[in-house]
């Protein structure tokens, strides 16, 4: 029986099989959202150096995404594989550190949990397919990339330019809209948010929307193509009013720490990939124009 057969006769079996990869995928994640940025600022750094003309410096040790291998902030004790499975090694060091005692970021089993089940939920809506199998892959980016502009203000272009092609490559044969609708959705998405920037910049003088953002709208609109657009910045908008006033009330009203939009964008977008067209059609019966 192919993979294939199996998945068709039992529906179930994708879902268990997207929640465990999901669960190993987040963990993976993890890894992406700490050491990435980290990464980013290192190279940032030496191109700076070598634009400036400073004397070498002493070559850093390796930093990239598999070493160092992964220790304990507190006491630098190694991770060991058991203390590595998502979800089960967090229960069952009772969210401490096996060395130290020190208390483990309630961040890392909860990224695992929310990868699992938004694959799970993928599989079960959507079933067994590439659609599926496509969608749950984008939604892993979106994870990543969300949770790193909320701790850093960033949306790295090594994760969004990959997904934003695969977008295009992914139309091109038509799997969710035509390469025409990806095109322009890319390119509509881009200009959207790019001319809110210069806007805002004309008549403040300030910044108001990072550059980041232009390309994740543009990655949404090459997945799902121009038609859900609107409906994604209109989303996004709501989203980030109530939770911007939430944070505001919750942080001290004089602070100066941006709020991102990347998140708010990633999960309007989400949202409008699933059930755009539903929600376009009820708003549209909602107003008596349908």
């Amino acid at each position: 029986m192919s993979i294939d057969e199996l998945f068709a006769l039992y529906p179930l079996a994708f879902v268990f099989t997207a929640l465990i990869l999901g669960l190993v995928v987040g963990s993976f994640l993890n890894v992406v959202i700490w050491r990435l940025p980290k990464m980013l600022e290192r190279e940032w750094r030496q191109q700076a150096h070598d634009v400036l003309g400073l004397p070498v410096e002493t070559p850093l040790p390796v930093y990239n995404l598999m070493l160092p291998h992964s220790q304990c902030p507190h006491c630098a004790h190694r991770i060991r594989a058991w203390e590595n499975i998502p979800l089960l090694s967090y229960l069952f060091l009772r969210g401490r550190c096996s060395s130290c005692a020190a208390p483990i970021s309630k961040r890392y089993p909860l990224t695992e949990l929310a990868c699992g089940l938004l694959s799970a939920f993928i599989a079960w809506h959507l079933g067994f397919g590439w659609p599926a199998c496509l969608l749950i892959v984008l939604t892993w980016g979106l994870l990543a990339m969300s949770l790193i502009d909320t701790e850093h203000q960033l949306l790295p272009d090594v994760l969004v330019l990959p997904l934003l092609w695969l977008g295009l490559i992914v139309n091109s044969f038509g799997l969710f809209v035509s390469l025409h609708d990806a095109m322009w959705g890319a390119v509509a998405g881009y200009m959207a948010l790019w001319s809110v920037f210069w806007l805002f910049k004309l008549l403040t003088g300030k910044d108001g929307i990072g550059h980041g953002d232009f390309k994740l709208l543009a990655l949404l609109g090459a997945w799902g193509g121009w038609q859900i657009l609107p409906l994604t910045i209109l989303l996004s908008s709501l989203v980030g009013a109530v939770l911007g006033v939430i944070l505001l009330k919750l942080r001290d009203r004089k602070t100066s720490t941006p709020i991102p939009f990347g998140p708010y964008l990633a999960i309007a977008g989400w949202i409008a990939l699933l059930w755009g067209g539903q929600i376009t059609d009820f708003y549209w019966q909602f107003v008596g124009l349908k």
